[in-house]
């Protein structure tokens, strides 16, 4: 069976609805950054999305054959991942989703390294004739965080974290949004099949 991030780290992936305290470990990405509404259709966000998996799916596949520094590694490629912030505001404005800057990711597996991650965006421009030279090899260590499952639409998603906060401060806690920890989401549906309210994020704010 292939090595399910979802299932194998469930504290990181699927968490319960109501607010809980987790410390993340490092971890390393396909990221690609970025700015602008994500709605734009063609726009920005819908293309970087679309290298990332295309890079993902490549790795998975050297994974698949034996052909990391690591060796052979099969696995179900990770969700869809993004840091978020807007200049000058320190929680998120949905009404001005043209102001958003974000970090769009997919995890790699702690096996794939530097090495492996070049040779495979080499290989994915040279089969799809596309531009990866903008997508990077990214590592994160979120540390202590607040994180909870939203149910519903993002644009709902200031209700869920006005409880995280809420639950943050009773634990003793406070936020610690800064230019190196931002609002990070976690997105366990995909838009274009399940209905707004029906959508799963995983959304997660530093804390100290």
């Amino acid at each position: 069976m292939p090595f399910d991030f979802k299932k194998e780290y469930r504290e990181y992936y699927m968490p319960p609805k109501k607010p809980t305290i987790v410390k993340v470990p490092q971890m390393n990405y396909i990221a690609l950054r970025g700015e602008g509404d994500p709605n734009t259709e063609g726009g920005e966000y819908k293309q970087a999305v679309g290298l990332l998996y295309g890079l993902a799916y490549t790795i998975r596949m050297n994974g698949k054959g034996g052909h990391l520094t690591g060796g052979c590694f099969d696995y179900v490629v990770p969700p869809l991942e993004g840091f978020w912030w807007q200049d000058g505001v320190q929680d998120i404005d949905y009404s001005h989703k043209e102001a958003f800057k974000w970090v769009s990711l997919i995890r790699l597996p702690d096996l794939v390294t530097k090495t492996d991650f070049d040779r495979a965006k080499e290989e994915a421009a040279r089969k799809k004739k596309t531009d990866f030279s903008k997508v990077e090899f990214l590592t994160c260590n979120e540390g202590l965080c607040v994180q909870c499952m939203h149910i519903g639409s993002y644009d709902n998603e200031p209700e869920t974290v006005a409880l995280m906060h809420e639950y943050m401060r009773a634990q003793g806690y406070s936020l610690d949004i800064s230019d190196s920890r931002r609002h990070h989401e976690i997105y366990l549906s995909d838009a274009r099949k399940v209905s707004p309210d029906r959508l799963k994020t995983v959304i997660r704010h530093p804390i100290k």
